[in-house]
């Protein structure tokens, strides 16, 4: 007997092993566990607070966002029946994103919380997250847990390098979330790619680190933190990369307003006030605006947009306007108050093209500057940055070529068309020129074409300067032959 009880212990805790790790296998202790919860549920009280994504207005509330992120770092969210999976802005990052349907368990300090979707109506497309917690623990928790989860939050926004987000607004529909729809702002100009003036990207980059710093100033003053900024110049200039660059810059996320879908003024307004702090709101093409006079959106509602009341709703935000010229714009349009900075965008000159070349050929130096130089000098400024570049990009195999077709190209916009073969041929490389360089100022593109555009347009060049080579030579011949029958008349005489 003595001997056969270890035995018989032995076996039975085998057992009994065996038991349990076959119930960790399936959903009998999943159960039990839930069953337990909504016995525990039926004897504890509970109070709910509930955190909507907008206010009435669909004004954006920040707290929602903060508790979305810290939820999703919360290890629990893999624990979780189920969850959803989207990929990240980084190449191999995976994110879990809370379900409707789905529940969240947190403790803070001893204390067990739940945060879960309050239930989805047909026409009310405002999200909720609800906060489940015992009232006991209300009064002890609430508020340092809710002073945890922005801490948490913020650290995190911290530890993503600031990562922005680019918005666009959506046609008006009352059963949207909202007015804005927004993906990762991935754009890649900095401050250092750009291609301006040295001293005027050291001014703009002063004057935006001095705004980020006077908040106690501008109230000082009764002004609000706001600074605005117009852009002005042909397409393809690089306006569009100029707004990247400054949000990347800033760190601020960019609401892009698209006019097409504004309403009227007061949908103006309400895009407007449904902006946050920290971004730069963008209108572009704000001359075409003003010129062609749409029936939806009327001057006065663009200029209370600028600098109205409305306007004065959010702090540490910056406004950029863009033009294609400025001179036939009232000038109270442009005011100060409205456009506090104005910055020229102009054509390529010859120091802007160095560092094209530097950037898109890895080119300082080279035997064929002077003659670019020369081509700018004798009033061959009339490409754009985009233009050049574009030339560069699809024959950066080749500087020397790239070289040899950009002189080409200006000198054809020098010589202003010799011949109605070459001003048609110009043309058609214009148009062509000027249709990819809209997408690139669009962003559609990022500043990539496709090869067989690029070789396209090698060829377009070769045989433009080849006619125009021709051009002078028939032009050579003419006077030649002028001075020849000068001569025969004279001798005449």
């Amino acid at each position: 007997m003595n001997l056969s009880s270890p035995i018989l212990v032995f076996f039975i805790t085998i057992i009994v092993l065996s038991v349990l790790r076959f119930l960790s296998r399936t959903s009998f202790l999943h159960i039990l566990v839930r069953c337990w919860r909504s016995v525990e549920d039926k004897f504890c009280a509970y109070q709910i607070f509930k955190v909507p994504q907008f206010n009435d207005l669909f004004q954006e509330n920040q707290l929602y966002y903060k508790v979305s992120t810290y939820l999703t770092s919360l290890p629990a969210i893999e624990d979780s029946d189920f969850t959803n999976l989207f990929s990240g802005s980084k190449a191999n990052d995976i994110i879990l994103h809370l379900d409707r349907n789905q529940v969240i368990r947190d403790s803070f300090l001893g204390a067990r919380v739940q945060w879960s979707f309050e239930k989805y109506c047909e026409g009310n497309g405002k999200r909720t997250l609800v906060l489940r917690l015992t009232k006991k623990d209300k009064r002890t928790i609430l508020r340092p847990y809710l002073q945890h989860i922005l801490s948490v939050a913020d650290q995190i926004k911290q530890n993503k390098n600031e990562e922005i987000k680019l918005f666009m607004n959506l046609e008006k529909n009352p059963d949207e979330n909202g007015r804005w729809a927004s993906v990762p702002f991935t754009h890649p100009a900095t401050m250092d790619t750009m291609v301006m003036d040295g001293d005027l990207k050291i001014k703009v980059k002063a004057d935006l680190e001095l705004f980020l710093k006077s908040k106690r100033y501008y109230h000082r003053l009764g002004h609000v933190w706001k600074r605005s900024y117009l852009l002005y110049g042909a397409s393809g200039t690089g306006k569009s990369s100029f707004i990247a660059a400054m949000a990347r810059f800033l760190s601020f996320d960019v609401y892009d307003i698209d006019i097409s879908n504004v309403s009227d003024d007061s949908d103006l307004k309400m895009l407007l006030l449904q902006t946050t702090s920290r971004s730069v709101i963008v209108i572009e093409d704000l001359d075409r605006l003003l010129m062609e006079k749409p029936e939806d959106v009327s001057l006065s509602g663009v200029l209370n947009f600028m600098d109205g009341i409305v306007s004065c709703c959010g702090e540490e935000r910056v406004m950029v306007f863009t033009m294609n010229s400025k001179d036939q714009i009232d000038q109270t349009v442009l005011r100060p108050g409205r456009v506090d900075v104005h910055i020229q965008f102009p054509l390529c000159d010859f120091s802007a093209f160095k560092s094209l070349a530097n950037n898109y050929l890895g080119v300082k130096e080279h035997k064929l500057f002077s003659q670019v130089e020369e081509s700018l000098l004798g009033g061959g400024s009339s490409l754009t940055p985009a233009e050049i570049g574009e030339i560069m990009i699809s024959n950066r195999n080749s500087p020397t070529r790239a070289l040899k077709l950009v002189i080409s190209a200006l000198q054809l916009r020098t010589s202003g068309g010799d011949g109605r073969r070459l001003s048609k041929a110009g043309q058609r490389v214009s148009e062509s020129r000027s249709a990819r360089s809209s997408r690139d100022e669009t962003g559609e593109t990022g500043g990539v074409f496709c090869q067989e555009s690029g070789a396209h347009s090698v060829k377009e060049f070769k045989k433009l300067y080849g006619l125009l080579r021709m051009g002078s030579r028939r032009k050579e011949s003419i006077d030649l032959s002028s001075s020849e029958e000068k001569g025969r008349s004279h001798q005449e005489t």
